[in-house]
């Protein structure tokens, strides 16, 4: 996959790993669109990243979905990446008083539905190009929770399962999975972010994977973690789970 000349959007990208993957496309010389809920966050995005492109929206609302994906299509037609990096996290134990159906759901959400629907209706766009792909942002838990974030790692976990089935039934249009570890983030104050690696990172293997068609692309820890779990899935979550969250 080129890396350079593409017309790229990102959810959530306007802080964590979504402004640092825009911040090193846009220094690659391609057009980025950033979405997100916050204008303040993206008017700060924006002056960061002078002539990336902005737009409020919530990809969990369905109307401000068919919104976007117009003014996609009339302002941006070239529009070839799709990164679904938007997403949702609650750091808690389950118990018999955390409200975790609550809380699954507003993950699941916007961890999983949000990015289906924001995928199928972007499909025909993305189709008319020479060169496409969709990159879903998953996790390191996808592989093996951390008990931390249960609930998290469960949607997580769906949308790796959905990832799987689109990239065999939309071939030849690049779905590509990118699965971090534990990254320094705002997004992960609340499970020990500030002991991740930092986002810059993740984009930086990340533009790495994707010019080299690396449609599964485990970032950090995240391969020791997934190589554990093939082999014995009981050691890789006592291996998420000792005396730390991710």
């Amino acid at each position: 996959m080129k890396t350079s000349g593409n017309t790229v959007l990102i959810t959530g990208g306007s802080a964590g790993i979504g402004l640092a993957i825009a911040k090193l496309l846009t220094e690659n010389n391609n057009k980025v669109i950033i979405t997100g809920r916050n204008p303040e966050r993206l008017a700060q995005a924006a002056k960061e990243l002078p002539g990336v492109s902005t737009i409020v929206s919530d990809v969990t609302n369905g109307n401000d979905v068919t919104k976007l994906v117009h003014t996609l299509q009339k302002d941006f037609p070239a529009l070839n990446i799709l990164i679904n990096n938007a997403g949702k996290a609650y750091a808690y134990q389950l118990s018999d008083t955390a409200n975790a159906a609550d809380k699954a759901t507003d993950e699941m959400v916007t961890n999983y539905f949000a990015v289906i629907r924001l995928t199928e209706q972007l499909l025909p766009l993305l189709r008319r190009q020479p060169e496409a792909a969709i990159v879903n942002v998953t996790s390191i838990v996808a592989f093996a929770p951390s008990a931390g974030i249960s609930t998290y790692a469960a949607s997580k976990a769906a949308l790796r399962s959905y990832t799987l089935s689109l990239r065999h039934s939309i071939a030849p249009l690049r779905v590509f999975e990118l699965m971090p570890p534990l990254v320094n983030t705002a997004f992960s104050e609340d499970i020990g972010g500030a002991n991740g690696i930092p986002p810059q990172q993740v984009a930086s293997e990340f533009l790495a994977a994707l010019e080299k068609d690396e449609f599964e692309i485990r970032v950090g820890d995240t391969e020791q973690i997934y190589q554990l779990s093939l082999s014995s899935p009981a050691a890789a979550f006592a291996a998420m789970n000792q005396g730390r969250n991710a």
